[in-house]
């Protein structure tokens, strides 16, 4: 196990995972973490570390959807988690403008006025 998570009680630490996802530059390691990250999720569902955790690896990955739906769930089990809601807005207005198709939107300048 990369996680080194012995028990629902212990969890890696925030400065650990950063620096083991840091270190990891490759997809295929960073989807084991991801595997060991969702079978730990699924012993301990609202546990909001390993979901911030998860919500950052599947940043890493660039799949930012997956990561709002962590943050709405942290945000579900700590309504004053400011992090997660800040990072809902970041990585929507990320999704928003890099799913933009410009030829199918009258909008080309991306004024948020015109939508």
């Amino acid at each position: 196990m990369l996680l080194r998570i012995t028990s629902n009680k212990e969890v890696i630490k925030k400065q650990d995972f950063a620096q083991l996802t840091e270190q990891t530059n490759s997809v295929s390691e960073l989807e084991k973490i991801l595997k060991e990250l969702n079978q730990w999720l699924e012993k301990e569902p609202g546990n909001t570390i390993l979901l911030e955790q998860r919500a950052l690896l599947y940043e890493k990955l660039q799949q930012y959807g997956n990561a709002i739906n962590d943050y709405k769930k942290i945000i579900e089990n700590n309504p004053t988690h400011k992090q997660a809601t800040t990072k809902i807005e970041l990585l929507s207005t990320i999704l928003r403008f890099s799913n933009t198709d410009i030829y199918a939107s009258p909008n080309t300048n991306l004024d948020p006025w015109m939508e």
